[in-house]
């Protein structure tokens, strides 16, 4: 069987045609009147067939083999083999030969013969990035359209589901609701929050209902903005119309902004906001009241404020004389810098200052990882309980769910759920520790096919890694990073520029190297915490820092879809600050969860 222009959703392209025959898929781009295999190309088909591979339910056991036919290229012999996962590398043809060559992909082929009518019903599960799931959303396809209807995302359904519904019933009674979403990282909490957003911009009403996504984190922001804006363009570019960048960009912007502009918008007006819908991403990272008292003495010439973040935030949405909803996404241990303040000081803000408001949150939320000090029964019978607003399935990692669970006990000192986790993990999510950098940057290099995303990681707090080449707490420019391609120095791919906790968070790569330093130690039945100090290592005693400093590592180990490798340094006998006795105890303890070493 022959397909024409069969379309991958996930990528929103077609492949020029899928040849079911034999016991092989062969996946054909055509390039009428190349005369070469340029390697953009290559990468193109390669990620046509790693995409039915990995998100094609029918093609999960199927060899697939992907060619590249330059019409007008000379004749070049490749001699491949299947990978682990059944797909080949590019075989190339041209208009002279590509019956020869379709010939060569058949017989790669094992396992039994493809049932064209079987694979043709098969369901298509994708997992996009939350760069790819943006773009697809804005564009106007639905959440369903664009992620797996396995477990995760039929989670992801029913949040959604549930938001809607509560929206809609606060606009109907003329009341203020807020929402709280939980999740474990990576379970789509931000893609959550995105597709609420451009569902209630697109809902037709009288008095223009307007829904805004806010983010404190700065780099996802940007990037989510740039990315918008360069797809509206190409989007344009391929309809034949001319968009220029500025104007996509403000398009962009009007959709996603920065909670901080959001927050200083308002603080010299009464008015109430355009947006009735408001979601607020990474809310467990909105500033505590001495946090936002600081910086609006220094920063805002504002020595009269005295409200936390949220507080405020609530405030401006209360300036609505009927409906208004609040969406809280919140992560649990996912708090990363001083003066965040967590879930509580929201609860805190409605308990103490708006009693009108109607608190919708998911039974999870009753936990220490969410409310270690917060009584909730202290809100009185306004809360109303609903499952639906966690998201308890991580798909980021779409080789892996239970990644988030066997990172939480490797940090949180539980080896034994560490290894039990592990072992499920790495049979389909490759994980290996190395004590040489360049051994790791070869070994995601030798794992990343086609456009997938490398990139090189390290805590705020990894100081004394410099002489391994790696920098960190330097500028980099994460729309670069994120979004260029592997031919550009300052993107991801060259494994040159470190990105830590505060540039990757919300953000993911496909494969990562993780570089480990003497800021968190194993010391036998815990962790020490240090931070770089002049030119000393300092004990860190606060308990909030140290709990930054973990949830550092949190970040970083659970942003690769696909695999990561970790390193630990030997450590150098001549350089007191980073002697191996520091280094040492982190190896063996990693090396005992059965982490294999290369």
């Amino acid at each position: 069987m022959i397909l024409f222009e069969y379309v991958i959703p996930r990528m929103g392209k077609r492949v020029d045609n899928v040849l079911l025959i034999g016991n092989a898929v062969v996946v054909l781009e055509f390039k009428v009147g190349s005369q070469s295999y340029d390697r953009m190309a290559q990468d193109q088909v390669i990620d046509y067939a790693l995409d039915l591979k990995n998100f094609h339910a029918a093609s999960h056991h199927t060899t697939i083999v992907p060619i590249l036919v330059a019409t007008h290229a000379p004749e070049h012999r490749a001699e491949v083999s299947l990978s682990e996962d059944g797909v080949s590398g590019v075989l190339f043809a041209n208009s002279r030969n590509l019956r020869e060559v379709i010939q060569q992909a058949v017989g790669l082929g094992a396992g039994p013969a493809v049932d064209s009518q079987a694979w043709l019903s098969s369901s298509y599960r994708p997992t996009p990035t939350i760069i790819e799931a943006s773009q697809a959303l804005y564009r106007g396809h639905s959440v369903k359209e664009i992620t797996r209807s396995e477990a995760g995302a039929d989670n992801l359904g029913r949040t959604t589901e549930a938001l809607n519904r509560i929206i809609d019933q606060a606009r109907a009674r003329n009341e203020k609701a807020i929402c709280l979403v939980t999740g474990v990282p990576g379970a789509g909490k931000t893609l959550a929050g995105l597709n609420l957003a451009c569902e209630r911009r697109r809902v037709d009403t009288d008095d223009a209902e307007h829904a805004v996504f806010l983010s404190g984190n700065g780099p996802l922001v940007k990037v989510l903005q740039e990315a918008l804006a360069r797809d509206e363009v190409a989007q344009a570019r391929a309809r034949g119309e001319h968009l220029t960048k500025d104007e996509a960009k403000r398009h962009a912007c009007a959709f996603i902004q920065n909670i901080h502009h959001f927050r200083d918008t308002y603080l010299d007006t009464a008015d109430a906001p355009c947006d009735r819908v408001v979601v607020f991403d990474e809310a467990q990272r909105a500033w505590d009241r001495d946090q936002t008292i600081t910086f609006m003495r220094r920063k805002r010439n504002r020595p009269d404020f005295s409200q936390s973040e949220p507080e405020f935030l609530v405030s401006v949405m209360d300036r609505h004389q009927t409906w208004a909803a609040i969406v809280c996404l919140v992560g649990g241990g996912q708090e990363i810098n001083t003066g965040e303040a967590g879930l509580e000081e929201w609860l805190v803000a409605l308990r103490d200052r708006y009693p009108g408001w109607k608190i919708y949150l998911p039974e999870q939320i009753d936990s220490a990882e969410y409310l270690p000090t917060f009584d909730l029964g202290a809100l009185g019978d306004r809360v109303v309980r609903d499952s639906s607003l966690h998201l308890g399935v991580s798909l980021r990692s779409f080789r892996s769910e239970r990644l988030s669970a066997a990172v939480g006990g490797l940090l949180t000192g539980n080896p034994d759920q560490a290894r039990l986790e592990l072992a499920v993990v790495q049979p389909h999510y490759p994980m290996a520790i190395t004590r040489s950098l360049e051994q790791a940057k070869t070994w995601v290099r030798d794992h990343a096919r086609g456009t997938e995303r490398i990139g090189l990681l390290a805590s705020s707090g990894a100081r004394r890694l410099k002489p391994l080449g790696v920098y960190v707490g330097g500028e980099i420019d994460p729309c670069h990073w994120f979004l260029d391609d592997a031919e550009d120095v300052r993107s991801s791919y060259y494994l040159e520029d470190a990105a830590s906790e505060f540039e990757v968070q919300g953000l993911e790569v496909d494969w990562a190297v993780v570089v480990w330093d003497g800021d968190l130690i194993h010391a036998g039945n815990g962790w020490l915490y240090r931070a770089f100090k002049g030119s000393a290592w300092q004990a860190i005693h606060d308990e909030r820092a140290q709990k930054y400093r973990l949830n550092a590592y949190r970040v970083l180990l659970t942003r690769a879809r696909q695999g990561l490798v970790l390193v630990v340094p030997e450590g150098d006998l001549g350089d007191g600050t980073r002697p191996p006795e520091i280094y040492d105890p982190t190896w063996e303890y990693l090396l005992s969860l059965g982490l294999p070493e290369i």
